[in-house]
């Protein structure tokens, strides 16, 4: 049977926002039964894109990220979105180590992060209206029995 749910958060972009954004997401992640693993994979790559949003976007300003997440089957799509100043060269903004705020020293790793733990990440981005980031994930439920070993 397909199961299909979906749910939306937005709120301001405040760093103390950053761990409602990744706790949100879990719960609501949470009915599709993931493992440990997998509930920490999507944890972690929603704070990145959060954080992201916080620190790049909005630059002190305060401004709103929206979350979306849709369930279809085993797959959920994350969106974290911002309607910031938008990334001029996204290419080089996904590329390891890169920072645009090598002042705050940032290390530069955040989408790297947000693919090592997803199956798929998109960003959408304009400059001048703001940015979409999609990461998606494929949810392998363990259907195995359990075995007592003797």
């Amino acid at each position: 049977m397909e199961y299909n749910n979906y749910m939306k958060v937005e709120f301001e972009s405040k760093s103390h926002n950053e761990a409602f954004g990744r706790v949100v997401v879990a719960a609501f992640v949470a009915q599709l039964d993931p493992t440990i693993e997998e509930i920490t994979d999507i944890k972690t790559a929603v704070s990145e894109a959060v954080t992201n949003a916080i620190i790049h976007v909005y630059e002190n300003k305060i401004g709103l990220i929206t979350i979306v997440v849709v369930i279809k089957g085993k797959e959920i799509e994350i969106d974290v979105s911002d309607n910031g100043k938008g990334i001029e060269n996204v290419a080089k903004a996904m590329e390891p180590l890169y920072t645009s705020k090598p002042e705050l020293e940032r290390s530069g790793i955040g989408f790297t992060v947000m693919e090592t733990f997803m199956d798929v990440v998109k960003v959408y981005s304009k400059v001048g209206e703001g940015t979409r980031i999609r990461l998606s994930k494929r949810i392998e439920k363990f259907d195995s029995e359990v075995r007592e070993v003797k």
